[in-house]
């Protein structure tokens, strides 16, 4: 029986292993034919900056992860609307495209899952 699966990724992009870590978990999950979601909030927003460079900070490009989710069926990428506003990026400037949520929406957003995992 299928679960379904929300990952919350809080971390900056490119601050160490835990976001490539996290991914890894998110398509292993997605592997094995469970239903799974992100939620991107606070710094975690700019892990889908369409214009990301990688190579100057000598990290795996996670653009290219991110533009994969598809081909695991991971459809559902949400954004708090109140971090894309903090950031200063708009959904135009993403790689992927989203589903924004803001903060008020959240705990039903939560409630939605069988797990919540934080990244």
């Amino acid at each position: 029986m299928s679960k379904s699966f929300l990952f919350v990724m809080q971390t900056p992009a490119y601050s160490g292993n835990k976001v490539q870590e996290v991914l890894d978990e998110v398509l292993i999950t997605a592997a094995f034919d469970q239903k799974v979601s992100l939620l991107l909030l606070d710094d975690a927003v700019f892990h889908l900056k369409s214009t990301q460079q990688s190579a100057a900070v000598s990290g795996k490009d996670i653009g290219a992860i991110y533009r994969s989710l598809e081909l695991y069926d991971i459809e559902n990428i949400y954004v708090e609307q109140e971090s894309l506003n903090y950031t200063g990026l708009s959904e135009s400037g993403l790689l992927i495209p989203i589903t924004l949520i803001t903060r008020q929406e959240l705990p039903t957003l939560l409630k939605g899952f069988d797990f919540v995992l934080e990244g």
